[in-house]
């Protein structure tokens, strides 16, 4: 075998190892088996207040070039 078919072969095994240390590790950082349900969403109304004041913001808009 040539030196650089040895060196090829070398590198595939420690790209082969790397990658099974990568998943092993990915396999570690799995969730947890904690069944609890979820909290209920909560609304603090700011998503509303939001699209109203775009709402009237394009109103004001429209406004102002029908009078122009």
């Amino acid at each position: 075998m040539s030196k650089m078919s040895s060196m090829k072969l070398n590198v595939v095994a420690a790209m082969g190892l790397l990658f099974m240390v990568m998943a092993l590790l990915q396999l570690s950082d799995g969730q947890s088996l904690d069944l609890s349900p979820a909290p209920a969403p909560t609304s603090d109304g700011t998503a509303v207040d939001q699209g109203i004041a775009y709402v009237l913001l394009l109103l004001a808009l429209a406004v102002t070039y029908l009078i122009h």
